[in-house]
């Protein structure tokens, strides 16, 4: 997996945002199913994965203590919300999170 510390990405680069915290399961079953595609060639290789702790910031902690893990999109301009992806089963495949992701992406794009 790519982590990235900050928004910024070069041009035609997308980053999508796990929040999560250590010793959640379904958190951690969703980040092998992204590193099978995020940023590999044949998947979404445009896409880069940046990994949020919840329990590292209060704001995280107060949105998504009951939600995780939850997916978002980074804002592409400064003062935007991210786009948040509809959560998937945690019995969903990398092929139908990806679908989920892609739907997202073009969404936003429209």
């Amino acid at each position: 997996l790519v982590l990235l510390a900050s928004a910024g990405a070069p041009s035609g680069e997308e980053t999508l945002i796990l929040y999560s915290k250590d010793g959640c399961c379904l958190c951690d079953g969703l980040k092998e199913k992204l590193a099978e595609f995020v940023g590999e060639p044949g998947g979404l290789p445009n896409l880069k994965l940046e990994v949020r702790d919840i329990t590292t910031n209060d704001d995280w902690f107060q949105r998504f203590q009951y939600e995780i893990p939850v997916l978002a999109l980074l804002p592409l301009q400064e003062g935007q919300p991210e786009t948040i992806i509809p959560r998937s089963s945690p019995r969903a495949s990398a092929g139908r999170i990806q679908q989920s992701i892609e739907a997202a992406l073009q969404k936003r794009a429209q």
